[in-house]
């Protein structure tokens, strides 16, 4: 007997007992179902990777709550574009490089469909749907008639196979794709020639070829340490999404099924047929009901109203709290997943949409910025000076300086922008925040601000023109003695 308590309590490690200890790692009775795998974050998505990305781009397809979970993500993370500032000191090498990088977002994308920014929202819904994405960088000629020689190539997930592991002569080695060193780093990827679900690519199935790491962005999020490869973020809340999509469509099927059915007769006689019915040719005796029609019965005959089960009154607080389960699991606020604001209030919302926003800018910063939008524009910029694009005296010994750039996210939008711009105003005046710091929250460059604002006053005063409340006149000395007196 007290063997088996101490078996459940505790357990004898290097000679000693260890009683108690954590209950989340006992074996008892409750728990003993409870087998978590030990392996490693790169095995489990070797294994399972493909099916969940899969899995996750049919549901972004085919269900309402994950396209606009996903539609929401890239919106707030993205909007109009994460914007580069450039920090070089000359306001007129700046204004250079600033109107060049402008005239060169609208030709980076190597497949023509959008701009840098639209490729900045692609790559947050490809991180989201997959866990990962790549940009290769692909030099141009001169006479492609590009502003800069430059262009990216977006190469989804499934161009990167998994299952790539080998050792190669020299001491590298391919993991999951991506080849490394002797000592850990990344020295290029094998990417197929095409995609392997793509049927439409006349190229080989199959074919492989060496990318250097050097021309390759990899944006991923990674979760644990050492993780090689992305999981999407759909994983924790496929089953439940898919389930309850089942659930929906079974529900909206037999309202269907029996919504088409009005009345039914019943007769003592089936193998006689009644005078009011009619053939349809398939065997079924159907009979139209017509409004204040009058229907005479042959005798024990009855007539049965159709009387479907409702869904239920738990059927609604059942749809939310999985949702709710669904929202926690992508980390998109409930209303912004289901576009259900009758729950919503004032607090709550705003409550629910900083939450949310803390998580998107650390997202931005660490994922977006760090890994996507630094690397372009230290590679724009060898590009630009190397092609005589930009001229910046000693960029090869000050490169650091010349590049030294920020990034300025889209400015948020409040659900009370009077109450939020009013609280900003006397955080400005009580030198709690400078103006500078403020403009950069909403995405805007102050120096680009000031000098529009500079630009517009002087225009207004040449043509004469006066807008907002008319600064106060200086009193007279006449008028000042009369106030004293």
């Amino acid at each position: 007997m007290l063997g088996s308590v101490r078996r459940r309590l505790g357990a004898w490690i290097g000679g000693s007992w260890f009683g108690g200890g954590f209950e989340a790692g006992q074996g008892n009775r409750r728990l003993k179902s409870f087998q978590a795998t030990r392996a490693h974050l790169n095995t489990l998505i070797a294994a399972a990777g493909p099916d969940i990305t899969a899995r996750a781009r049919y549901l972004v397809r085919n269900n309402g709550y994950a396209a606009n979970a996903i539609e929401s993500w890239a919106g707030n993370v993205v909007g109009a574009g994460i914007k580069p500032s450039s920090l070089i000191g000359d306001p007129k090498q700046k204004a250079a490089v600033q109107k060049l990088w402008l005239a060169w977002t609208d030709d980076s994308d190597a497949e023509g469909l959008t701009d840098f920014y639209g490729q900045q929202r692609r790559a947050a819904r490809e991180v989201f749907i997959a866990g990962e994405v790549f940009f290769r960088f692909r030099p141009r000629r001169p006479e492609d008639g590009l502003a800069v020689p430059l262009q990216l190539q977006m190469l989804p997930s499934e161009m990167l196979p998994l299952n790539r592991n080998e050792d190669l002569p020299g001491g590298n080695v391919i993991r999951q794709g991506i080849e490394f060193d002797a000592i850990g780093r990344r020295v290029a990827y094998w990417f197929l020639r095409r995609h392997p679900g793509d049927l439409t690519d006349p190229g080989m199935a199959g074919e492989l070829t060496r990318v250097p790491a050097e021309d390759i962005i990899h944006v991923i999020d990674p979760v644990d340490a050492g993780q090689l490869r992305g999981v999407s973020r759909f994983a924790p809340a496929i089953v439940k999404l898919f389930l309850l999509d089942q659930y929906d469509d079974a529900e909206l099927d037999r309202k269907k099924v029996a919504a088409m059915y009005a009345l039914f007769v019943t007769t003592p006689s089936p193998g006689e047929p009644f005078d009011i019915a009619e053939d349809n040719g398939s065997g079924d005796r159907l009979m139209d009901v017509q409004p204040g029609q009058v229907v005479m019965l042959e005798p024990g005959e009855q007539i049965q109203t159709s009387a479907p089960a409702d869904v239920g009154g738990s059927y609604e607080a059942f749809q939310y709290r999985t949702l709710l389960q669904i929202s926690a699991a992508l980390g998109v606020p409930y209303a912004y997943l289901s576009n259900d604001m009758l729950k919503a209030n004032y607090s709550n919302s705003r409550l629910a949409l900083l939450e949310f926003r803390r998580r998107i800018e650390a997202w931005q910063h660490a994922v977006m910025v760090h890994q996507l939008c630094r690397a372009v524009w230290q590679r724009w910029m060898d590009m630009a000076v190397m092609s005589s694009a930009l001229v910046i005296p000693g960029y090869e010994k000050s490169r650091a300086i010349a590049q030294a750039c920020s990034w300025l996210p889209p400015k948020w939008d409040w659900v009370d922008p009077m109450k939020d711009a009013r609280a900003e105003i006397e955080q400005i005046d009580a030198g709690l925040k400078s103006r500078t710091q403020a403009l950069a929250e909403r995405g805007f460059d102050a120096e680009q601000v000031d000098a529009e604002i500079a630009a517009d006053k002087a225009r207004e005063k040449s043509l004469g023109l006066v807008f907002g409340s008319p600064p106060p006149m200086p009193a007279t000395q006449g008028e000042n003695q009369a106030a004293l007196g």
